[in-house]
């Protein structure tokens, strides 16, 4: 059994097996819906229902209220149809960008902290993988099952591909990247996924990132820079204690680039720090520094507290839904 979905406002229409998931079911068809992590968490698939019925077979998404859901939101990447649809979603441009499965080399392991990697990429000779900045990709592993990674690397080089790998306590796959992955593995990738990257748009930007989402927002900042962007950027990074700061590239591109300025911002000093900068949690940094939010587009990368944090504390300040594009990401699933 299939049923029928239309788009609104592009009109658009698309059929969705029984028990297929919606977005799944576009992407299939060559529609492109927004999303991230596919698991519920980021928000970004974010849509309404104006007809029909739509259900959870995993349970309500961690993102998603009972009263958002009651009132005709929906996550697309995580329901299903149970009757055929008339739905509201805003739908990404056609960047008509193959998404390949194809083998890699690890050609580079290095520590950048006592628990971030970073892990270099290359591709077969000849052969590349286009991208746009902040989008991800993901590892194919045994038994189906798949990690994904935000690319680090503007796509100016599209045959090396760089990731910034966090030690999960008790993660099997990271703690293999960790302590058994050598230089030279083969390993399989499918991608570029995600519709996490810049809009072209005269706005200013605010970029923040938490922890390793410090990844994708370094690939859009060097993809800017690369493209002499005239827009103005803030880039807010938060983490726990100095010692998690394990990059200085946004610091020396500030001192670079008059319209680039970088706030770090410490969740959890201590005395050892011995830190004279910013405290507390980077989105309220971010909201200290911007009473009012309706001039900028604002790009989050982080876990998904701080991004749920943020975006209510954000709307509160004037920043349209339109303005604010995120890439959330928990490590739950990588014990399995």
């Amino acid at each position: 059994m299939s049923f029928d979905v239309k788009i609104r406002p592009s009109g658009h229409q698309f059929t969705v097996e029984e028990d297929e998931l919606i977005l799944d079911a576009a992407l299939r068809q060559g529609i492109s819906f927004p999303y991230g992590c596919r698991s519920g968490a980021c928000g970004n698939c974010l849509g309404k229902v104006i007809s029909g019925k739509v259900d959870y077979p995993q349970g309500l998404p961690v993102s998603l209220s009972e009263e958002d859901s009651l009132a005709g939101q929906a996550l697309f990447c995580s329901a299903i149809a149970t009757s055929s649809l008339e739905i509201e979603v805003a739908e990404i441009p056609d960047n008509e960008i193959e998404v390949k499965t194809l083998p890699a080399r690890v050609t580079s392991l290095h520590k950048l902290s006592h628990d971030v990697m970073q892990m270099k990429l290359t591709l077969p000779q000849g052969k590349r993988l286009p991208f746009q900045a902040g989008q991800y990709i993901e590892f194919l592993l045994r038994d189906n099952k798949k990690r994904s990674f935000s690319l680090a690397n503007s796509p100016t080089n599209d045959s090396t591909l760089e990731l910034h790998i966090r030690l999960v306590e008790g993660g099997k796959f990271t703690t293999h990247v960790f302590e058994e992955m050598k230089e030279k593995a083969l390993v399989r990738l499918h991608g570029p996924l995600g519709t996490f990257f810049v809009r072209d748009t005269n706005r200013p930007l605010i970029f923040i990132a938490g922890g390793t989402g410090f990844a994708p927002l370094k690939g859009m900042l060097e993809q800017l820079i690369a493209e002499k962007t005239n827009r103005e950027i803030h880039f807010y990074w938060g983490v726990r204690a100095k010692q998690d700061l394990y990059s200085n590239l946004v610091e020396a591109w500030a001192n670079d680039v008059k319209q680039i300025h970088y706030t770090p911002v410490l969740s959890a000093a201590d005395d050892n720090d011995q830190w004279q900068g910013r405290t507390g949690f980077v989105h309220q940094a971010v909201a200290e520094d911007f009473s009012h939010l309706s001039a900028y587009d604002v790009y989050m990368a982080g876990p998904p507290p701080m991004i749920n944090a943020a975006k209510a504390l954000f709307a509160k300040q004037g920043l349209p839904d339109t303005q604010l594009f995120s890439d959330s990401f928990d490590f739950s699933n990588d014990s399995k």
